[in-house]
């Protein structure tokens, strides 16, 4: 990936690389060694010397030397350092899932859902429509306890990827523990898992409001990530709406986990004329503007967003600058809240990557999302009920705020 492209990922089977993180590689200049030199003088060098001396006593003196893994323990001391700094967008990715890892977009081997980590627990984002991952039944919000009989407890969202992952035709068992409590072992065989960004078909079926009745007056458009397809994608959709004669729009970002800043960005610009998309506020103090620009595709059509916990990132970003400046109501739940600004930067020797956490975003109002995450003007929440109903209560909600029903 050159230094210069953007993007933000949650840590997902989709992307396979990061936990939760608003990764963005951007063009900036790089630091010389004199400044980093001068920060550190206050404190002094580290004594990285200690930890060889403790490696080698460890190798002499162990009881149970088949745990002296060199490697292992290399990348346990560097994942500890960077954990020290108790910020989720700083991280290490060993070799192995580096070297496995796609980025937004396209297509992968496995079985088809998003997954993130949650109070120390490995969790089901959304399966993708059509994939290994709902023909088996998994839902949004499972906890995975075991994958090929291994716990998960203590596991990173990187280990669960590449555990998960795998070459298409191979079988991968998990045992997931769903909302209610059940507990559930699930043997799934991996596939071609093939993503399309945009979709205006609803993840219940077709657009229906809650009494049943086929819903012509309203338009729907699911982004379900941010990729280098979906400008081109959402484009003539919206072109088609606008030509339309539909009342208003229902943008569903839930369980969207981010994706490409560029694209976010020029997305966001799509129902803009004017206005702040975006604030980045560097170490040295210094912003960042992203601004809209005029000409936007669907700048005038009245728009409802949906979010939910899962909606993070790149779809936190789109939500609050279209909420910011006025264009858009939101309708779900509180939004993940993921707001640091990254890059990824790859070891030498295939020694894996560190992604560095080097600046925050701010919304157009200025407000810290980061561990916090955007309330939505009307709060709507989706039971397990009502999906096993096949009743899109959120859905719903935008419906009738969209036709005055509120």
């Amino acid at each position: 990936m050159s230094r210069a492209a953007k993007w933000c990922i949650l840590g997902v089977l989709i992307a396979a690389l990061v936990a939760l993180s608003f990764a963005v590689g951007v063009a900036f200049e790089r630091r010389d060694g004199s400044e980093s030199e001068s920060g550190q003088s206050a404190q002094g060098a580290p004594d990285f010397d200690a930890l060889n001396e403790i490696y080698g006593l460890l190798q002499r003196y162990y009881v149970d030397p088949s745990l002296i893994n060199g490697q292992m323990l290399s990348q346990a001391a560097i994942s500890g350092m960077v954990k020290s700094l108790s910020d989720t967008g700083t991280y290490y990715v060993d070799p192995q899932t580096y070297n496995v890892s796609v980025m937004p977009s396209g297509t992968f081997e496995g079985i088809g859902a998003t997954v993130a980590q949650q109070n120390g627990k490995i969790v089901i984002v959304a399966p993708i429509a059509g994939t290994p991952a709902e023909q088996a039944g998994i839902l949004s919000g499972d906890i995975i306890l075991e994958v090929n009989g291994e716990s998960t407890d203590g596991w990173t969202v990187e280990k669960a990827v590449s555990m998960i992952r795998g070459p298409k035709g191979t079988e991968v068992t998990l045992k997931v523990q769903h909302a209610d409590g059940q507990v559930e072992e699930l043997t799934l065989k991996r596939d071609e898992i093939q993503v399309a960004s945009v979709s205006r078909d609803p993840p219940m079926g077709a657009l229906k409001d809650s009494a049943g009745n086929d819903v012509t007056d309203l338009a729907y458009i699911q982004i379900r990530e941010f990729t280098a397809l979906t400008e081109s994608q959402l484009k003539p959709e919206l072109e088609d709406i606008v030509k339309g004669s539909y009342k208003g729009l229902i943008l569903d970002l839930r369980n969207n986990p981010g994706g490409l800043l560029d694209t976010t960005v020029h997305v966001a610009d799509m129902f803009l004329d004017s206005g702040t998309i975006l604030i980045e506020d560097d170490r040295d103090g210094g912003e960042r503007v992203f601004s809209a620009t005029s000409g936007g595709e669907a700048t005038s059509i009245p728009l409802v967003i949906l979010v939910n916990s899962f909606s993070a990132s790149g779809s936190e970003v789109l939500s609050a600058a279209l909420h910011d400046n006025g264009r858009a109501t939101l309708i779900g739940e509180n939004t993940f809240g993921k707001g640091t600004v990254n890059i990824p930067e790859k070891l030498s020797d295939d020694r894996g990557a560190l992604f560095v956490t080097i600046a925050r975003w701010l919304t157009p109002k200025r407000v810290l999302i980061d561990g916090v995450g955007i309330k939505p003007d009307i709060e709507a929440t989706l039971s397990d009920a009502d999906v096993s109903a096949h009743q899109d209560t959120q859905l719903f909600k935008a419906i009738d705020f969209l036709r005055g029903n509120q």
